[in-house]
């Protein structure tokens, strides 16, 4: 390899990573442009057709795990796809806190964009491998749907303000791995892939400062 080459290849790393960078963060802009006309077009479904949506919308999930190997563009897709269909699975919930305290879902996404933009900075720049904290926030989320699940049959004084404010704490972790997971990734096909787990962070952060701000 030439020395030319040698000094070129710093250049090129910072290209793509860009390039990357780019592309995945226009994509979840895309996604959530497009959550958001799921949540405004289901503003009137029952909690049973959410349901149904939510559902489904994992199951686009699942399919763009196996398509972003084999097609980019069907990856995209599926990613789209899964915007809508998770903006009309949440919609009654969202509807109903914007009916009751219309000024808590903008102070939601206020705050998840400032949550993202803090913990998805420090993510992108430090040098500490995060994998580790990947892990035990996994393990952690684990944990927390189990509480979840028993605060709905066994009151826990505070339950709600437990389990937001773990959470909260959990995406933290999750959001600081995927955008360093963006820093180091090379494969610009990830790009679907990597957008769909930060858009994931964003969704569950709102979802968890939207029951925050409506604590009676």
């Amino acid at each position: 390899m030439s020395s030319v080459d040698t000094a070129l290849q710093p250049a090129v790393a910072r290209d793509q990573a860009r390039a990357l960078f780019g592309q995945t963060m226009g994509l979840v802009a895309v996604t959530a442009g497009l959550f958001a006309l799921g949540a405004y077009l289901g503003r009137d479904l029952s909690y049973g057709w959410g349901f149904a949506a939510f559902i489904a919308s994992f199951g686009l999930l699942i399919g763009l795990n196996f398509a972003a190997r084999r097609s980019e563009q069907l990856a995209i897709g599926l990613l789209f796809g899964f915007g809508v269909l998770i903006g009309l699975g949440t919609a009654p919930t969202i509807a109903y806190y914007a009916s009751t305290n219309p000024q808590s879902v903008w102070q939601a996404g206020g705050a998840t964009a400032l949550f993202i933009a803090g913990f998805g900075a420090a993510g992108y720049a430090t040098r500490r491998d995060l994998s580790g904290v990947a892990r035990a926030c996994f393990w952690a989320l684990l944990a927390l749907i189990v509480f979840g699940i028993v605060t709905i049959f066994v009151r826990i004084p505070n339950g709600a303000l437990i389990y937001s404010i773990a959470g909260l704490v959990i995406f933290a972790g999750f959001t600081a791995f995927d955008f360093q997971r963006l820093r180091r990734t090379q494969d610009i096909r990830a790009a679907p892939l990597l957008a769909a787990s930060i858009f994931l962070d964003v969704l569950n952060v709102f979802l968890l400062l939207l029951s925050l701000f409506n604590r009676d």
